[in-house]
């Protein structure tokens, strides 16, 4: 080599990455037609990582910190360059600087809805969206997976990419997880925790660490939702089986006893609302009449079942208003007001 060609050659004294546009993750040093001095110095700055990296092979990695370039602070480029110990020469390498601090206040949402199995509903489509943050956290495999040689890597570029890991990661984990999507749907913050762990371990097969990751909403498409309030619906309302619904009528007539037991007639006035009234008033009638009569006369016991068993027609009359208020307060059904009512009328008639 002649010595004007030696002359027209640069050389690298300093490398080192100002970060002077915001959003880059990575960045390859202009080399073009310089050379590295042996003995040249490396500034990597707190939150940078530095790569060397010989025709795309991935060499030594340096943290925060100054270095002085020997064969001894670079023994994997010396080892792939068959260099002796002491190399005098300058060398020639790609330099790759990558940025570790924490992207912030990362927006992530699901444009199409995603389908994920639910015990509940089995098949369900699920929208929702939140917030994420993140960091390269191993330089060595975000080169090899994502960035590669470009000169410039940014950090919607690698969003790009991180939005469908992320929703993959979240369709297997809420499809494999046991609780029901109306439990995370309720609970944000449980869903937010059942995504993060299987987000975080497919960041990191990138060399992507995961620092936060929140969901702020989490939606059904609209016509699962109006299919979902009507289920909800059916079930308040009338949603029963034919044991349920009796159930239902037994514990509303039970509820009823009570209330109606301070009305006026007390007792009678139950056995009119539930169609059993003549029965009841006939044997607390018999009771009082048998304890209430004179013991030696043979005519007192036998006109007290007499006029216990046949009330008078204001006694009846009296019971139809009962009856009515009973069905208007809502504490018979129409049915059982409908058939008490026949049989009143019927006795009343005659």
């Amino acid at each position: 080599m002649g010595i004007g060609s030696f002359i027209k050659k640069q050389f690298i004294d300093v490398l080192q990455w100002n970060e002077d546009v915001d959003g880059v993750l990575s960045w390859r040093y202009p080399m073009q037609d310089f050379e590295i001095q042996n003995g040249g110095v490396l500034i990597v700055r707190e939150s940078q990582m530095a790569v060397f990296v010989n025709e795309g092979q991935v060499a030594d990695v340096f943290g925060a910190g100054t270095y002085k370039l020997t064969t001894q602070t670079l023994p994997l480029l010396t080892n792939l360059k068959n260099w002796d110990k002491l190399f005098a020469s300058p060398f020639k390498s790609d330099v790759y600087f990558f940025s570790t601090r924490v992207q912030t206040g990362r927006k992530w949402g699901t444009p199409q809805p995603i389908t994920i199995r639910d015990k509940d509903f089995d098949m369900i489509r699920v929208r929702a969206f939140g917030m994420y943050s993140y960091r390269v956290a191993d330089p060595r495999l975000f080169f090899k997976e994502i960035s590669g040689t470009r000169d410039v890597y940014t950090r919607d570029e690698v969003e790009d990419q991180l939005r469908g890991i992320l929703m993959a990661s979240m369709a297997s984990s809420l499809g494999g997880a046991n609780v029901p999507f109306l439990d995370m749907a309720a609970n944000q913050a449980l869903m937010a925790q059942q995504v993060k762990g299987d987000l975080a371990t497919a960041f990191g097969r990138y060399g992507i660490g995961l620092d936060e990751f929140n969901v702020a909403s989490v939606s059904l498409p609209e016509e699962l939702q109006a299919a979902l309030d009507e289920r909800i619906s059916a079930g308040m309302k009338g949603g029963m089986s034919a044991d349920k619904m009796a159930g239902f009528t037994k514990y509303q007539v039970a509820s009823a006893i009570p209330l109606a037991a301070q009305n006026e007639g007390g007792m009678a006035g139950i056995g009119a609302g539930l169609g059993a009234g003549l029965t009841v008033g006939q044997t607390i009638g018999q009771a009082l009449g048998a304890s209430l009569a004179p013991q030696p006369a043979a005519a007192a016991p036998a006109a007290a079942p007499v006029a216990a068993a046949a009330p008078a027609e204001d006694s009846i009359e009296a019971r139809l208003e009962k009856l009515k208020g009973l069905l208007d307060k809502g504490l018979i059904s129409a049915a059982d007001y409908d058939g008490t009512k026949a049989e009143l009328l019927k006795k009343l008639i005659g």
